[in-house]
């Protein structure tokens, strides 16, 4: 459906602004189609950007500030989430032996298998969520890519 259909409203300042908010709502779409999808294995979006990070990092461990760093929502409670992760088994946190101050987290086999159970769908939802072909996907991201300078 076109973003104009969408909002109800057809004026835009310019092409550009029409770009802008056709991104944002599209992006807020895209969130709420995740936090559906995430619910049925008992995780947020935000947990499931860190757990990602972590299996990136897997068997490496890496520091809150660091998977801060790479989080998609730069706001996120970190160390809130982290604790809700470790509350699920999901990631083990300890004490960071060169800094006292600051915490190693490591993804768990439990994590890890999670995540397995969610590529494993993620793949056919990828698809049917966003109608795109292989070609036009790549042609957006790297026009997200460009925009972003």
């Amino acid at each position: 459906m076109k973003i104009e259909e969408e909002i109800k409203q057809t004026k835009f300042r310019n092409v550009h602004h029409k770009l802008a908010i056709n991104l944002l709502y599209t992006a807020a779409w895209l969130e709420d189609q995740n936090k559906n999808f995430f619910k049925e294995f008992g995780i947020t979006n935000q947990q499931f950007n860190i757990l990602r990070i972590l299996r990136g990092q897997h068997p490496s461990k890496i520091s809150g500030a660091e998977i801060k760093s790479r989080m998609i929502d730069k706001n996120s409670d970190v160390s809130r989430l982290l604790d809700r992760l470790i509350a699920k088994e999901l990631v083990i946190k300890s004490q960071c032996p060169n800094d006292k101050r600051a915490a190693d987290v490591v993804i768990t086999e439990q994590g890890l298998k999670i995540l397995k159970k969610i590529d494993a769908k993620m793949d056919q939802t990828d698809l049917s969520v966003l109608k795109l072909t292989n070609e036009e996907a790549t042609y957006l991201s790297d026009l997200l890519d460009k925009s972003r300078g």
